[in-house]
């Protein structure tokens, strides 16, 4: 298959992030094949046009936006870290549902004095008057010093910080830190603490695409099309689930009627109704088995429902997709590329 005609996906290679998308490809279908976790390469055998390359989370958007790669999945703090000027990467689905986890500020917990942002602005003027910068270590140099600029904090310092950002306080290299938490955790154990209206932004997985890639392929907008489509209904499905009943009634006409009658709730008899069909019985002649699709949240409500009217042996499965008259990201994604 030409080079024009691949779909390029990156996905991140360890940790947390690397392991959600995996588990979430598969419960799509959309199992990854990795002969080893030193390879850099793999594929999608349900999808034979897309190729995968393995990288570091945070060196996914530099992929997309160089084009090396066409899709790409990592955390959205890196994107917004990272996407200031660069128009040719678009975000297709901004909440793939892990990875979760929140850029906040973090002070020493020593300073009683310091517990909002409030405090924060006001400990920056006095540093101001001694002549001195607060000093924020950070990764996120651009979105710190966007974020505080908007509270119109002005007087800091960012201090470049690769290696472990939470001892930076104690090591002395800086006054405190803004960085990643997903339980505070690890804050807590470096005697740091978050400050009250201190988080700068929520972050989680999120697929993002080069804009001018995908714009010049009809073919990989066909296989994007395909991959958006299966993350959405297996998404979509969760939400609902598909019970069946047998009712004793004189017609298939007759237990509709009966079902759309006492449905007090909207979807309680189902997304649309229910399905109806005979049960070819030995011993009695007018049963038949019901059908009803309904969300998550009114299972017991539309079982109660399906007793009310005569039903019994009840049974619940859930669906493994669920799928729109059209996809939702799809069409959302396609109105991004214009």
């Amino acid at each position: 298959m030409t080079k024009d005609k691949i779909l390029r996906i990156a996905l991140p290679s360890k940790g947390a992030l690397a392991n959600g998308t995996i588990n979430l490809l598969s419960a799509c279908g959309l199992a990854v094949s990795r002969p080893n976790e030193r390879q850099y390469f793999g594929s999608i055998p349900a999808l034979p046009q897309v190729k995968v390359l393995f990288q570091r989370a945070a060196d996914i958007f530099t992929k997309v936006e160089e084009g090396s790669v066409d899709l790409g999945i990592t955390g959205y703090d890196v994107v917004c870290e990272e996407g200031q000027s660069h128009d040719d990467v678009i975000v297709i689905w901004d909440k793939l549902g892990y990875g979760k986890c929140k850029l906040v500020l973090a002070v020493p917990e020593s300073w009683l004095d310091v517990s909002s942002i409030e405090d924060l602005a006001e400990l920056t003027l006095l540093f101001r008057d001694k002549g001195k910068n607060l000093r924020i270590a950070t990764k996120y140099h651009h979105l710190t010093q966007k974020w505080l600029y908007e509270k119109l904090i002005v007087h800091f310092s960012v201090v470049a910080v690769q290696g472990a950002m939470e001892a930076a306080p104690s090591m002395g290299y800086a006054d405190m830190i803004a960085d990643i938490t997903s339980t505070g955790t690890t804050l807590r154990e470096n005697r740091l603490k978050q400050i009250e209206g201190g988080t700068l932004i929520e972050s989680q997985a999120c697929l993002i695409g080069n804009k001018r890639l995908l714009q010049e392929s009809e073919i990989k907008l066909e296989t994007t099309k395909a991959f958006l489509e299966l993350i959405e209904a297996q998404m979509e499905s969760k939400k609902y689930v598909s019970i069946t009943a047998n009712v004793d009634g004189k017609s298939a006409d007759e237990i509709g009627d009966r079902l759309m009658y006492k449905s007090e709730l909207i979807g309680i008899a189902g997304l649309q109704g229910p399905t109806i069909a005979k049960v070819y019985s030995r011993e009695k002649n007018d049963w038949y088995a019901v059908t009803i699709v309904v969300k998550q949240s009114m299972l017991l409500s539309a079982i109660n429902h399906l007793r009310n009217v005569g039903g019994t042996d009840l049974t619940v499965s859930s669906p493994n997709y669920v799928f729109s008259s059209k996809s939702q990201i799809y069409e959302s994604f396609l109105e991004k590329l214009k």
